[in-house]
């Protein structure tokens, strides 16, 4: 039973909200722990993932408590980093959904899904100098691959918060969208996902995240592809007029 998730679980997708509203959703070990327990039902049976947070806050950082008493070996561990590089590995697409703070942590929660959605309300940040550590958990490189060398610096250097209008302007998020339609936007966008052949999403998913790219990848997907049953259904479909 999770006591820092609300897990929902539909046929395409898993809704996950974060759910410590008095830590205003900061990730601490049981978090970490719980999030697991979601990626591995999602290896086993792959489905969209939608990652959101409760009151108004989608992680205001890792729990500091916590981060105080952890040394050396707790960092070698990666606790946070490893998590999220599960995360971002998922065989189907991820969706965050930020309404209020994203910070710390929680800011490289939401960088390692695939696409974030964000409230007006929204603030992604990395503050973590300020208190005498690094943001390790994939913020120094996924930002950089979100919104360029030099604003992740900005971030991760200055002290820089994303408001939301500076995350869209950037291509951090997607779309902003009133607090109140948030979700209903976010669900929208995995129903346009969910259309798609969950084979061609998987691997097309594969071959965007693999690094250096290499047109032998592209072919190789593509070959299963070309042999797949739901590949000759849904352009018989097209064929006949009917909706892919």
């Amino acid at each position: 039973m999770s006591t820092t998730l609300r897990v929902e679980e539909h046929d395409d997708r898993v809704v996950v909200t974060l759910s410590r509203p008095e830590a205003r959703n900061a990730i601490n070990a049981a978090m970490v722990r719980e999030l697991h327990d979601v990626c591995a039902a999602l290896e086993e049976r792959p489905r969209l993932l939608l990652l959101t947070g409760d009151g108004g806050t989608f992680a205001a950082g890792a729990d500091i408590g916590e981060l105080r008493e952890r040394g050396r070996d707790q960092a070698l561990q990666g606790i946070n980093s490893r998590l999220f590089d599960r995360i971002a590995r998922l065989p189907l697409p991820t969706l965050a959904a930020v309404d209020g703070y994203a910070l710390g942590g929680g800011a490289e929660l939401a960088y390692a899904c695939d696409l974030r959605l964000a409230s007006p309300a929204a603030v992604f940040g990395n503050p973590e100098p300020g208190l005498g550590i690094l943001a390790a958990a994939g913020a120094c490189w996924r930002l950089r691959d979100l919104v360029g060398a030099s604003v992740a610096k900005q971030v991760l250097l200055a002290g820089k918060r994303l408001d939301a209008e500076d995350a869209l302007r950037l291509g951090l998020v997607a779309e902003i969208a009133p607090a109140g339609e948030l979700l209903k936007r976010a669900h929208a966008l995995l129903d346009r996902m969910a259309r798609s052949g969950p084979l061609a999403l998987r691997l097309t998913k594969l071959v965007a995240d693999a690094p250096g790219g290499h047109p032998v990848t592209d072919d190789l997907a593509q070959a299963i592809l070309f042999e797949s049953a739901d590949k000759r259904a849904r352009m018989d479909a097209f064929l006949s007029g009917g909706r892919s």
